[in-house]
């Protein structure tokens, strides 16, 4: 897919406050929402016909709207697809409260919502975008049409020890610790384990897309508050992993009346391949995609095939919506599905 990068990108009121070329793929937009003290990036594909139905993806942990671009690209016959950047992360400065915990997200998702007026809206969400997805679900029915979690951070009692290190950034005075342990790895060397960690097969990034990875690490970790973001960002997943009662995300799982659809990838070293059993169960009438070659990352490794499967929930589930599950797409090179 072809790119183009532009010096800087306005919206009708305010311009963006960060240095660097934003990279904007091809058939794609990019705007900052203003909002009364939030302001968040946004990332649109117009799509291929009017009166389709509007989705909204939310990144992960460290992730940008760019983690979607192909998948939106997948399902623009489907859908009128906008990704966000979560407070703090991609084009988003940081929250003026310093609050990233998963309910401040959550906040923010449904004020853009509410504001945009776009809701209902196809919810999708990876990894903590995936817990602030389901919280959204849960606490605002009337803003989800249906729910998409790949690799969805939901508190697990074993943690993974590849995910171990992502945790103890939680840990006050551990981030800045880590900045000056790391401090001599290039943006190259940064990306490169980032992608060992998230994707099942490494080899599955094209040169063009690992070039603007690194791009986006340089840029992104010139910016004075990149540290913190990753810190309270983690600590705010911890805290939602401690949280019990009915603000539990288990809990707020099962509260999910959006028809649902689960995709968690064999090889995920950050969300265990065996919460997929928990969370099928957890997420009342929903159903699971697994797919054991992928990683972390399965909208980026595998998008023709989570974009088949969402397909086939939308058709399903919405009388309205075009039948579009035999169309062509960019298909993967393997499918991967279990």
């Amino acid at each position: 897919m072809s790119s183009t990068e532009l010096p800087g990108v306005r919206s009708a009121s305010e311009a963006f406050s960060q240095v660097g070329a934003v990279h904007v793929a091809e058939g794609e937009q990019l705007r900052l929402a203003v909002l009364p003290g939030l302001e968040l990036a946004v990332r649109s594909r117009p799509p291929l016909r009017t009166g389709l139905p509007p989705a909204l993806f939310v990144h992960g942990l460290g992730g940008s709207s760019t983690n979607w671009t192909d998948l939106m690209a997948q399902l623009e016959d489907s859908v009128d697809g906008e990704a966000l950047d979560l407070p703090g992360f991609g084009w988003s400065p940081p929250p003026a409260d310093r609050d990233y915990s998963v309910t401040a997200l959550a906040r923010a998702v449904i004020r853009h919502l509410d504001a945009a007026g776009r809701g209902p809206v196809h919810l999708f969400g990876n990894s903590l975008g995936g817990a602030v997805s389901t919280r959204v679900a849960a606490v605002r029915p009337d803003l989800v049409r249906t729910l998409t979690l790949v690799s969805p951070a939901l508190p697990e009692l074993r943690v993974q020890k590849s995910a171990v290190p992502t945790a103890l950034l939680a840990v006050p005075g551990m981030a800045p610790l880590v900045g000056r342990l790391t401090r001599g790895l290039s943006a190259e060397e940064r990306t490169r384990g980032v992608t060992a960690l998230c994707y099942g097969d490494p080899s599955r990034v094209t040169p063009e897309g690992f070039a603007h990875a690194v791009a986006e690490m340089e840029r992104r970790m010139a910016l004075p508050y990149f540290w913190d973001a990753m810190a309270r960002s983690s600590r705010g997943i911890v805290d939602a992993y401690t949280l019990g009662g009915q603000h539990g995300l288990w809990r707020q799982a099962q509260r999910v009346l959006a028809p649902t659809l689960l995709v968690y990838g064999g090889r995920d070293q950050l969300v265990s391949y065996r919460m997929a059993r928990k969370a099928a169960a957890a997420f009342r009438g929903s159903r699971l995609l697994t797919l054991p070659e992928a990683g972390h990352v399965a909208m980026m490794e595998y998008p023709g095939v989570v974009a088949q499967a969402f397909r086939e929930l939308l058709y399903d589930t919405d009388p309205n919506a075009p039948d579009t599950r035999d169309a062509p797409g960019i298909r993967d090179t393997e499918d991967g599905r279990g």
